[in-house]
């Protein structure tokens, strides 16, 4: 709480950075029927007029995670940051054709990189079983695949991930203190990002399903969206 206070004593040098799935939206069975609750987005907007930069890093399409949010004032940067690459578009269209190839039911395509969702399978260790195949293909084409909360992830094999995201938006604004709020593996680049800054506040959304790592390089843990409204009332 001492980093927090600290962080809000000159909000017009500092950034927050939020993911949305697990963080500011709760986890629902259809990742399209997530919403921010309204007490979270009066929060948001609040905020937008006190901190130098409010940025939703979110591994949905960007336009999607604005959707999902309700703020179009808000920066946004989907698809684990690779918005913002100048390569991601070539392997966008090798991933389109990947796609093409692949029967999952639960396919959340964002064009730069792919979510195939097992959550709520009938059998979800033999769904589990069932992408680990189109992991192994994903990763003979030259893919990064990995596993999250109840989901593979197919992506470029490129060296961007939300961590260059946040790196990069800070040396734009010039502003040496952040927070990060995270729930899954890949917010873990995220929270490196902050690394030598003078001030830095590294959250963790746990739950059941959730990385032990991210828990453990966290400055403070919370439960749920719920948790971090309380976290964003103290900002």
């Amino acid at each position: 709480m001492d980093l927090l206070a600290r962080l809000a004593e000159d909000p017009t040098r500092a950034a927050l950075f939020l993911d949305v799935d697990g963080v500011l939206a709760p986890i629902v069975p259809r990742p399209e029927d997530a919403r921010v609750p309204d007490e979270t987005r009066e929060e948001l907007r609040r905020l937008n007029d006190r901190y130098a930069l409010v940025a939703c890093i979110s591994g949905r399409d960007g336009a999607d995670a604005q959707r999902i949010v309700g703020i179009p004032e808000l920066v946004y940067v989907g698809n684990h940051g690779l918005e913002l690459d100048t390569e991601a578009a070539e392997w966008g269209e090798r991933l389109q054709r990947f796609l093409a190839d692949v029967a999952w039911p639960a396919t959340e395509n964002k064009q730069l990189t792919a979510s195939l969702h097992y959550r709520g399978s009938q059998d979800e260790g033999a769904a589990r079983a069932a992408l680990e195949n189109v992991k192994a293909r994903a990763e003979r084409e030259g893919f990064v695949a990995r596993f999250g909360r109840k989901v593979l992830e197919v992506l470029p094999p490129l060296d961007v991930n939300k961590g260059t995201a946040v790196r990069q938006l800070l040396a734009e604004r010039s502003l040496g203190r952040a927070l990060y709020v995270g729930d899954d593996t890949t917010d873990l680049d995220g929270f490196q990002a902050l690394d030598g800054l003078d001030v830095a506040v590294r959250i963790a959304v746990v739950s059941d399903e959730g990385p032990a790592e991210l828990r453990e390089a966290a400055d403070l843990t919370i439960r749920g969206p719920e948790g971090l409204l309380t976290v964003l009332r103290r900002l």
